[in-house]
């Protein structure tokens, strides 16, 4: 059983399509307070997560762009930045047994850093066409959870009245649709299209029948025959009666039925 994902992963880059659109209009509207240019990589040091649909079209290209040496090196630095979020993640759980308020944690999680393995040596990433939703509206403010929340090396002022990129529709988007083409494969994990992975992860994971859950083929069905004692025989490779033939008195009948094929 093949499934192709080309039509979620239009759909997907139309989403992002939209959201390039919110950035360029928070840009336009504010030119001196968005910082993005050639050679900020800010951004490719924040801590978060990717969808189901985000992820794998991230893999995807992934797969369709690096081979021999050049992904080994993007896979090593994707091991290690996993193994450092994490620690993070362990930390941030924690603070939460701990009692800690949920907003002391985000703003814990907006310091802490660490380098995406797509970011190369020149400061550039490697998939920059195919880069997140997050990634694309970075520089812009952000509404999440009703909070705005800006780039630490952009102009913007707190408190004062921007044009600002909605998260949390941004998000239940990707989430919605990464629930459609978990529905379409009929996965036998319930909480597919709820995991969120970092880059790191969607990187060096393996989306193949079992991470996804996908049912496996039923084995084909044996042909048959009626048997002249009453029963019904399964049929073997090239229309011979099966080893599973017998208990008939009349298996002379029934050779004659299948024309001499036993």
């Amino acid at each position: 059983m093949q499934f192709d994902f080309s039509d979620f992963f239009r759909r997907y880059e139309t989403i992002v399509a939209e959201a390039d659109t919110a950035f360029a209009r928070v840009q336009q509207a504010n030119p001196e307070q968005v910082a993005c240019q050639l050679g900020c990589s800010d951004c490719c040091y924040a801590l978060f997560d990717l969808t189901l649909i985000e992820a794998m079209y991230l893999n995807h290209h992934f797969g369709l762009r690096f081979r021999g040496p050049a992904r080994s090196e993007i896979m090593d630095r994707a091991d290690k930045a996993d193994r450092e979020a994490y620690k993070f993640k362990r930390l941030i759980f924690k603070a939460s047994q701990d009692g800690k308020k949920a907003q002391d944690i985000m703003a814990e999680v907006a310091r802490m850093r660490i380098r995406c393995p797509l970011l190369n040596e020149q400061d550039q990433c490697e998939l920059y066409e195919h880069r997140p939703a997050t990634c694309r509206v970075y520089g812009a403010p952000m509404g999440i959870d009703g909070k705005a929340h800006t780039c630490g090396k952009s102009g913007f002022i707190p408190g004062q009245p921007y044009p600002t990129v909605n998260m949390d529709r941004l998000q239940d988007k990707l989430s919605e649709l990464s629930q459609e083409l978990a529905a379409s494969i009929q996965t036998s994990h319930n909480d597919l299209a709820d995991v969120l992975v970092p880059v790191s992860m969607a990187l060096m994971n393996k989306y193949n029948k079992e991470y996804l859950g996908i049912p496996k083929e039923p084995a084909p069905k044996q042909a048959t025959k009626d048997c002249p004692g009453g029963g019904v025989w399964e049929l073997g490779v090239g229309g011979k009666k099966s080893d599973a033939c017998g208990g008939c008195a009349d298996k002379g009948a029934c050779d004659d039925a299948l024309g001499k094929s036993s």
